[in-house]
């Protein structure tokens, strides 16, 4: 008597989680240089019919953010893989930039996705130096090379000017955020899906934001069936910075925490 064993199906699956962007003392964020070789090393895996990707992300570079999103795609297309990804806590901003490199994407009915927008923030300390009896000095070649100093007045010009790139980094988002959704977007709900709004997972459902509601092992399991292989790749922390971690002070561990949860923090977290 013959048997027959169905082999099992290996699913590599990405994990993407930090600020988009070098940011904090050790560099930990995601950006393209750290996340291209783990990428196409689940993307050669040949006998695995798609490539799963988590992404628990605020956003950040919106540079990196579109690296990543098209090394996904290339990578996608020349190994013809389909991409699923599945959002954690969050996939806004960048990080939903990225999420839009997949052919179906999930998320917890309480996850945060969306915020397709761009933002620049900083503050103004012209009246504190004033009262404080301190004197600015810049010395610049170029008469906008001190665009939007924060220790003097703001000019309209300069504003303007900020304005304009922010409109066409936006438009480049859209463009994208189109482009991978199609027609799966509910346009008619009276919503603006481009305003820099975000929503729960179970909203951004309804409005074609995303496919579906699920975590990565049950939606994969559900797909490929109760015996696949779910491989993790993600990025190791350095041994550098692993020691580094381990030997800095409670201060400049504090520091290095509020800068990160900084860009968190917009999103109620």
């Amino acid at each position: 008597m013959l048997l027959f064993f169905k082999k099992k199906k290996i699913i590599p699956h990405i994990k993407l989680s930090g600020v988009i962007g070098n940011v904090g003392k050790f560099k930990q964020g995601i950006d393209f240089a750290g996340q291209e070789e783990i990428i196409k090393k689940a993307f050669s895996i040949k006998k695995a019919p798609a490539i799963a990707i988590s992404i628990n992300s605020p956003g950040g570079s919106p540079v990196q953010s579109h690296l990543i999103y098209d090394f996904i795609r290339s990578q996608a297309v020349k190994n013809k893989k389909k991409v699923i990804i599945f959002a954690e806590d969050v996939a806004a901003s960048g990080g939903y930039l990225i999420a839009c490199a997949g052919d179906e994407i999930y998320a917890n009915s309480s996850s945060i996705v969306g915020s397709i927008g761009v933002i620049y923030s900083s503050f103004g300390f012209k009246d504190l130096i004033a009262k404080i009896g301190v004197q600015r000095r810049v010395y610049t070649a170029g008469k906008n090379k001190s665009t939007l100093d924060p220790f003097v007045e703001e000019k309209q010009e300069d504003i303007d000017r900020l304005k304009n790139i922010q409109l066409d980094l936006h438009k480049d988002f859209i463009n994208v955020v189109e482009k991978s959704r199609s027609i799966k977007l509910k346009k008619d709900t009276g919503i603006e899906l481009f305003s820099g709004e975000f929503w729960s997972g179970r909203k951004a459902k309804e409005l074609g934001l995303i496919d579906g509601i699920g975590n990565a092992n049950q939606i994969l399991k559900e797909k490929f069936g109760e015996n696949v292989i779910i491989k993790k790749f993600e990025k190791p922390k350095g041994w550098l910075a692993r020691k580094l971690s381990a030997s800095e002070s409670n201060t400049e561990k504090v520091i290095s925490i509020l800068e990160e949860r900084a860009i968190w923090q917009r999103y109620g977290f």
